[in-house]
């Protein structure tokens, strides 16, 4: 059997949020891999899909007024949808509620607890809800905290069965130490074996506590805890169980692309899963970084969530996929930023690229009528251009063993660029006038193997882009139907005619894109969100809550806090201190005086050391550019209830 098989795989994605920058991140990296490898003659199977078990889906899905199943089958429409809009080329699309997921994750429970691997008992300790995992007093955050989320955690003790991680332990350190691309990037590499070194529990892998998963063979009181059941769908998809030949294929040449957050699930959990189940850990887990929103962590409540539907409507697909793998290493953290965006496509993409296709075109429809002409000859300056193309296959190649996705796009780059610097110093134009018409040939033929290497090499990443670059170039077929390994310099068919068409990247004008981004945020900000309400409430909640008409008749400064203001509010009946972070939106004098609308009966909470009891109300659009305070509009009695 050939061992140019690959198989790479996406996390799955939990349905309990829409997508975001990060899942399009990981999913087009993968979707990039998957092309390039069969571009380079590789067998490649590529998975995708959702995680759609646990209490996170359970608790979301209730708010909504939801049963989990109506909103895991909602939620992913979502993922396929973007997935569509990304230009995803996955083979499969798996989601945990399926029937052939449930019977590989108990077949393979069963196979354990026969092997001894696991066993019942008790557990106690300390779990975060959101993230679904129990956490060490060790690594808890102030105030007994999720060091992840940051949420408090919740004291759990539950009958549980445990998987004997410990046990296997030394063998995985053993793999780790002959395979160190097992883990990239190094430090995470290091990290996770400096994490198994230092000793490892074993793991709960049942719950009793929550209904919504896959149920225990034999023990249906219990159901798989969502983080063994969801990393078993990267075999249940490779046809454990149900396609042996399919396994056996592509299962030792298994890569998993993942976000930094689930590594030590992926890199410690997941191997010694498979080598308990017998067979080989995955060859390699590539961790990347997280994304900020122009230096700022992402946020529903910032309202600086990036929408990839909103990104590719408004810039294109090629560019967003090119744009998010040339800024960042795949690895490190990046920063999104529209305007870098922009820069990157009026600078790599119409200026560089876009340049070279359009004089290139245009000096063969002006000078030989718009066919290529053959060559007679290359002289030193064309024989670089030959090792430059040669050199840039080979670095291509190395960059993205290594995933080494903007290496590898800089290396492209330096060809292009190369090759508007080759027309600037042989000057086609000049030798269309004064000839020698050979050297013309040569040169015009010289540029067009740069832009067919440039574009089966851009293929993966920007697949239209591509296709319509070949298509102007009078070329055959599709560029992703030719291998990337079989390019010979010198072997374009000289003789076809070329097509120039559109400008494939026009330039973006920034006044005017300054101008309509404006408009979109202020579009964006002034609009409700459909889609953000809170779940519908009984009347006899609302009247839970105690609004009382307050007036503000002291106001002062907290020392070091930069959004806080200490009032003191009259009520009528009794002044009351509460903190509030407008600082912001008022000054002092145009808060003394005002009649406000007060939450009185919020528990009290220190904020700054100082004792806040109760809320002040106020609106404003998701950026908080601007707040109104909620105020009676006739003179009311101090004291009087709101309702």
């Amino acid at each position: 059997m050939s061992e140019k098989n690959f198989y790479i795989t996406t996390p799955i994605y939990y349905v309990n949020d829409i997508p975001h920058i990060g899942h399009a991140y990981t999913t087009i990296a993968a979707d990039v891999m998957a092309r390039y490898r069969r571009m380079t003659g590789y067998d490649v199977f590529f998975c995708t899909g959702t995680d759609e078990h646990g209490q996170k889906i359970q608790q979301s899905a209730e708010k909504k007024g939801l049963t989990a199943k109506e909103l895991a089958d909602k939620t992913m429409e979502n993922f396929r949808k973007l997935w569509e809009v990304l230009n995803i080329s996955n083979d499969d699309f798996i989601r945990t509620t399926e029937k052939r997921h449930e019977v590989v994750v108990q077949a393979i429970f069963k196979k354990l607890m026969e092997q001894g691997d696991i066993y019942k008992g008790t557990y106690e300790g300390w779990y975060c809800i959101p993230c679904e995992t129990y956490v060490p007093e060790s690594s808890m955050g102030e105030d007994k905290t999720c060091p992840d989320c940051g949420r408090p955690l919740q004291k759990m003790e539950e009958e549980s069965y445990f998987f004997r991680a410990s046990k296997y332990a030394d063998q995985l350190l053993d793999y780790y130490e002959k395979n160190l691309k097992a883990i990239m990037p190094k430090s995470r590499y290091n990290e996770i074996v400096s994490f198994i070194k230092s000793g490892l529990r074993d793991q709960s892998v049942s719950r009793t506590t929550i209904k919504w998963g896959i149920p225990l063979p034999g023990d249906e009181k219990h159901v798989v805890y969502v983080w063994f059941d969801a990393l078993i769908n990267y075999l249940t998809a490779c046809g454990y169980m149900s396609d042996p030949q399919k396994l056996e294929k592509y299962w030792p040449h298994v890569h998993h692309l993942v976000g930094k957050d689930i590594i030590r699930f992926h890199c410690v959990i997941w191997p010694i899963m498979l080598i308990a189940l017998g067979l080989n850990p995955p060859v390699s887990v590539f961790a990347h970084g997280w994304w900020t929103v122009e230096g700022e962590k992402m946020s529903k409540s910032k309202g600086n969530v990036v929408d990839p539907f909103e990104m590719v409507k408004c810039y294109g697909v090629d560019p967003f996929r090119y744009f998010l793998l040339r800024e960042v290493t795949f690895g490190l953290d990046g920063d999104f930023s529209e305007q870098a965006m922009v820069q990157r496509i009026n600078s790599d993409l119409a200026n560089d690229l876009g340049n070279l296709l359009n004089r290139t075109l245009q000096m063969v429809k002006n000078f030989r009528n718009g066919v290529i002409p053959s060559y007679t000859s290359f002289n030193a300056m064309d024989e670089d251009i030959k090792e430059c193309i040669v050199s840039t296959f080979a670095q291509v190649e190395e960059h993205m063993s290594n995933f080494a996705y903007d290496e590898a796009l800089k290396s492209i780059w330096g060809l292009i660029r190369q090759g508007n610097k080759y027309i600037d110093e042989t000057m086609p134009w000049k030798l269309g006038k004064e000839g020698p018409e050979e050297r013309l040939d040569t040169v015009l033929f010289v540029l067009a193997e740069i832009l067919r290497a440039t574009g089966l090499l851009i293929t993966p990443v920007m697949p239209y882009a591509a296709q319509r670059l070949w298509q102007q170039m009078g070329l055959p077929g599709k560029p992703e139907d030719h291998s990337i390994c079989g390019y010979v310099f010198g072997e374009f068919p000289a003789g076809i005619k070329t097509a120039k068409g559109d400008v494939l990247f026009p330039r973006i004008d920034l006044e005017k894109w300054k101008k309509e981004k404006a408009e979109r945020e202020e579009k964006k900000n002034s609009m409700p969100d459909p889609g953000n309400h809170e779940e519908q409430i009984l009347i006899d909640d609302f009247t839970k809550v105690e609004l009382r008409v307050g007036q503000i008749v002291e106001v002062e400064d907290i020392p070091k806090a930069r959004k806080l203001y200490k009032l003191l509010v009259d009520l009528g009946y009794e002044k009351r201190t509460i903190v509030s972070g407008i600082k912001e939106h008022f000054t002092k004098e145009e808060l003394f005086g005002k009649r406000i609308v007060v939450v009185v009966n919020l528990k009290p909470v220190k904020l700054c050391g100082v004792e806040s009891r109760g809320m002040l109300l106020a609106s404003g659009p998701a950026d908080k550019s601007t707040l109104a305070l909620l105020t009676p509009d006739k003179n009311i009695p101090l004291g009087c209830r709101v309702s």
